[in-house]
């Protein structure tokens, strides 16, 4: 992986950016360096062909017009020699006069007399040549130098020279050229930190932009662009946090649908094993009151007692076992809603204490029948999330279980124990702890532990069933913990 990111950063856009603008800057350059040093010296020769020929034609229509010795005429012809760093002589073949620009004349005046004797140094490069003059390229070793010189006549027979030295611009160009070197080499390193800064600027969005996606692959879709922008990349950014928004709202439906499929798969297996199970517990449980109900009611037909107080006893059984079995069937079908899911669960924010307090209050004949000494400090609200009525029947099922079977000290203790985070109720009585093997299955319908004693209140093993149900709907935990005197049942429910 650590391979497979340097291979990436050494071939990242920026890098590559940085890169291709900086090679580019180098070969310009380049460039310019072989263009000084190969074309610079060409183009000054030929711009100073042209010089020359436009100061030979001044020179010659100044002696076409006989003011040559004019002094503002001479004045500015020899300004513009200089301006061009040019040498000249002019020689009057008919008087003998020399007209020049510089102080050693006869130097000048041999240079021509050779080019005009056809002596001039063998190695000259002629240049251009017409019937009036020629331009010549050439070394001159007296002063070891190269020089351009154009030499010939003017219409009035009189012998010019012009002269300009080489080594200028040969120089011109060797220190364009280092001095290009200096200039390329610190543009060259402002351009990298600027190239570096700007492709930072625009990569580094597009890296977001990769992690984004490569996030998105793996379905994680909470991430989203965040350096914003109103460009190019900007408007992808966008594109990309809606198309996350939409492709997570899709994956969820479709999540959504297939919990839905599976769900409605596993019900429709879970009720065939329900419905046989369901048959074999209710037709058990149904068959003795139904039995008694009969028995009592035949002794009633036939007139076994006759005395009004024997068959108001016999009444009372028949009412007694009717009652059980209406609750049985209320209790069966509030448990088949729960665990069906049929039952819409309305989250709530209310006081537990408040709860609590009044299920302890309306289950005061219960107490009293029990002879319970019911304890319950809690005072302080405590406030939760869930379904206040569901919440309401938990509490009354762990309390109606533990006045019937509180024994011993006849202690029933109800605490609300809150950490901010979860709020925990807790309901212990005194009495004997549950059996261990009995331990798993308290919670499965019909299961009872002491079936003679659940007999004896009415119980029929679906309470805690009930309460199962509800808690997990809610998705929270529930149990109950043995204690040497006593058991101890408790839910846990939100605080935030």
């Amino acid at each position: 992986m650590k391979h497979l990111e340097k291979y990436a950063a050494r071939h990242s856009i920026k890098h590559q950016m940085i890169a291709a603008f900086v090679g580019l800057l180098v070969c310009l350059v380049l460039a310019l360096m072989i263009i000084n040093g190969n074309f610079l010296e060409p183009y000054y020769i030929r711009n100073k062909q042209a010089q020359f020929i436009d100061i030979y034609e001044k020179l010659g229509k100044a002696i076409d017009e006989g003011n040559l010795t004019d002094e503002k005429v001479s004045d500015t012809l020899v300004h513009l020699a200089e301006k061009n760093n040019t040498s000249f002589l002019v020689l009057d073949e008919r008087s003998g006069k020399v007209f020049t620009n510089v102080y050693d004349k006869d130097m000048l005046k041999n240079q021509m007399f050779g080019y005009l004797l056809n002596q001039a140094q063998k190695d000259s490069k002629i240049l251009e040549s017409t019937d009036d003059y020629q331009i010549n390229q050439s070394w001159d070793p007296w002063n070891q130098n190269y020089y351009i010189e154009m030499w010939g006549y003017f219409n009035d027979g009189s012998q010019f020279l012009l002269r300009s030295p080489l080594e200028g611009i040969r120089e011109s160009a060797a220190i364009s050229n280092r001095f290009l070197i200096y200039i390329g080499s610190v543009l060259i390193v402002i351009s990298v930190l600027f190239i570096w800064y700007f492709s930072k600027r625009l990569t580094d969005p597009i890296h977001e932009l990769a992690i984004l996606s490569d996030r998105m692959a793996n379905l994680d879709f909470d991430v989203k662009y965040t350096s914003g922008g109103s460009n190019e990349i900007g408007e992808l950014g966008a594109n990309f946090n809606r198309m996350s928004e939409k492709l997570e709202s899709t994956i969820s439906e479709l999540k959504k649908a297939n919990n839905r499929l599976q769900k409605d798969i596993e019900q429709k297996e879970k009720i065939e094993q329900m419905r046989n199970e369901f048959l074999g517990n209710v037709s058990h449980e149904l068959k003795t009151p139904l039995a008694l109900i009969q028995g009592y009611a035949e002794g009633l037909k036939e007139g076994i007692n006759e005395d009004a107080e024997s068959r108001e006893f016999y009444c009372d059984v028949i009412m007694d076992e009717a009652s059980k079995m209406n609750l049985m069937v209320k209790n069966l079908l509030t448990l088949n809603q729960l665990e069906f899911g049929d039952e819409d669960i309305s989250f709530e924010r209310f006081n537990l204490t408040e709860v609590v307090g009044g299920v302890l209050q309306s289950m005061e004949i219960l107490a009293q029948q029990a002879e319970a000494n019911v304890i319950f400090r809690q005072a302080d609200p405590v406030y939760v999330w869930a379904d206040e009525f569901k919440v309401e029947q938990v509490v009354r099922n762990y309390v109606s279980n533990a006045f019937h079977h509180v024994s011993g000290d006849k202690v029933v203790e109800v605490k609300i124990l809150s950490d901010g985070e979860k709020a925990k109720v807790t309901v212990f009585n005194t009495g004997s702890p549950i059996p261990e093997k009995d331990i798993g299955h308290i919670w499965d319908k019909f299961y009872k532990v002491d079936k003679a004693h659940t007999r004896e209140y009415g119980g029929n093993g679906i309470g805690l069933s009930i309460v199962k149900a509800i808690m997990e709907s809610f998705h929270q935990k529930y149990g109950v913990n043995n204690y040497d005197n006593g058991v101890e049942f408790w839910f846990e429910l939100d605080v935030k």
